[in-house]
């Protein structure tokens, strides 16, 4: 069952088209995989169902719910959030103080705040270690990982990743990846944006493929692996 449904997504730049016109169903319980060479359209199409940046739709739904005309809080309420590219923690804070801010839909209620925290102290370990530490001070591993328990604060239903990978060394990937698993297994949707292609493929149940902010191949990792789809996204074959 498709708990996101895009039709017709259009994101420009001035006169710049970054992307044209492409249609998305992204089914409840699933990882989904968005590839595509840089300047591809990967990062607008998730910033762009996050309410970010300007955007134009024939339909966006969310639990069959018009979704176009809200705002980007009024998304995150709705159930959906965005780990952005480079992590984007608030530095200079703690990490509780992150977590918190990442509950703030929860500022009224002070005892689902502290248990929500705590979940994410039970799944981050090393987090509930350090939560008086500056953000700052963590490894890129680390902040990954605040990155992602700062957006569950919020019990999301759809979780988007933008290159959750990236500046990150090969072990600390694997552990984001079995992460990304875990949360899957926990009932959460994901789609997520990545360059390691390799990695992402192991762990997506559906793949879109873009290129110039179109959509040029879809369909289950076992469906793609018998095309040149994805190698030509890459490579700039048609």
């Amino acid at each position: 069952m498709a708990i996101l449904n895009i039709k017709n997504l259009s994101v420009s730049y001035g006169p710049v088209a970054a992307v044209k016109g492409i249609d998305l169903s992204i089914e409840k319980g699933k990882i989904i995989a968005l590839l595509g060479a840089n300047g591809a359209g990967k990062s607008s199409t998730v910033n762009a169902i996050a309410g970010l940046i300007d955007h134009k739709a024939d339909k966006m739904t969310f639990k069959d719910t018009d979704i176009l005309s809200l705002k980007t809080e009024m998304r995150i309420k709705k159930g959906l959030t965005l780990i952005p590219e480079g992590r984007r923690i608030f530095p200079s804070l703690t990490i509780l103080e992150n977590l918190t801010l990442g509950g703030y839909l929860l500022k009224g209620n002070k005892t689902g705040l502290k248990q929500q925290r705590q979940k994410m102290y039970d799944l981050f370990p090393i987090l509930s270690e350090r939560k008086a530490q500056l953000a700052t001070t963590l490894s890129g591993g680390q902040q990954q990982q605040l990155a992602i328990a700062r957006a569950l604060m919020s019990r999301p239903e759809i979780m988007m990743f933008d290159e959750p990978s990236l500046g990150l060394a090969p072990k600390i990937v694997e552990t984001i990846f079995d992460l990304l698993v875990r949360l899957k297994e926990d009932g959460n949707t994901l789609l997520v944006v990545e360059q390691n292609v390799a990695m992402v493929l192991d762990i997506a149940d559906y793949v879109y493929v873009m290129a110039n902010g179109e959509i040029r191949a879809e369909g289950t990792v076992a469906e793609l692996d018998e095309t040149q789809a994805i190698k030509n996204a890459y490579m700039g074959g048609e």
